[in-house]
């Protein structure tokens, strides 16, 4: 299990949201708030490891995934990203 968190001022809750639900079929997670962060815990799940993925890999895959998708929303907002 891998433990991202991501800070409530920067990320997007809807598009950390949105990556979890993206890689679902890899990955179990379980999301929270505390402390003015996001967390995901991020655990690979038994059919995607037997395949080759990686843990680590699919967490920071994951992580890239919310900040685009944060990246894109603030810049459809006209907000600078």
């Amino acid at each position: 299990m891998i433990e991202l968190r991501f800070h409530e001022e920067l990320y997007d809750g809807f598009a950390i949201d949105e990556a979890v639900k993206t890689y679902a079929p890899f990955a179990t997670t379980e999301l929270s708030r505390e402390g003015g962060a996001y967390v995901v815990k991020v655990t690979a799940k038994p059919e995607a490891t037997s395949q080759g993925v990686d843990e680590r890999v699919l967490s920071a895959e994951l992580a890239n995934y919310a900040l685009g998708l944060t990246v894109e929303k603030a810049r459809a907002a006209g907000g600078a990203a």
